[in-house]
């Protein structure tokens, strides 16, 4: 999987990946892209900080942050080193490790929506900031393995930035599974 190439075409090549963490696999079904600071939606767009320098590379990393006081959110980070971007996985399906995903997830039941949501996914994966700047792409830990790329793939605009300007509102850097019913907002998004 090529990482190092502009976020906007990694992060559709980012569908059908495989997140694994111990006994948990999940395959990424819903992703959003955010590019450096010229994308007024990112969280590089005040420039470097100590909370967004993962962004910054090299590709393959994690960026993790706490969104709204509850939930871990993880990024892959994307493009050449010192060009800030990352994908956000904001659904997966869970293929291997149902048992200790319902348990992190505090449900007793295995729904099409069980990781469909950014603070899901971590939440799933057991993640935490510990996980901030970990290379996905070394053995051990969390690892981001090749899988399978959906037949059909879905594009709209990203959730939730109603703050960025102009036409970084609409930009349609969102991407899902067209095939997959872990995807949020699913009547927003078109065929690519």
């Amino acid at each position: 999987m090529n990482l190092a190439g502009p976020v906007e075409l990694a992060a559709p090549a980012l569908l059908g990946q495989l997140l694994v963490r111990g006994d948990v696999t999940l395959r990424v079904t819903e992703v959003e892209a955010y590019g450096g600071p010229q994308d007024s939606a990112s969280h590089a767009r005040h420039g470097r900080t100590a909370r967004n320098a993962p962004m910054w590379g090299p590709p393959g990393r994690a960026y993790l942050y706490f969104c709204y006081g509850m939930h871990w959110m993880l990024n892959v980070v994307t493009g050449p080193a010192g060009v800030p971007s990352a994908v956000l996985i904001r659904g997966a399906e869970v293929v291997a490790g149902l048992d200790t995903v319902l348990g992190r997830r505090s449900t007793a039941k295995a729904t099409p929506q069980l990781c469909a949501g950014p603070g899901k996914v971590a939440q799933a994966l057991g993640l935490d900031g510990a996980f901030d700047g970990h290379d996905l792409l070394a053995p051990g830990g969390l690892e981001l393995l090749e899988g399978p790329p959906p037949p059909r793939i879905l594009a709209g605009p990203r959730l939730g930035i109603g703050f960025a300007a102009g036409e970084d509102q609409t930009r349609p850097w969102r991407f899902a599974d067209g095939g997959s019913r872990a995807v949020l907002h699913r009547k927003s998004l078109l065929p690519l």
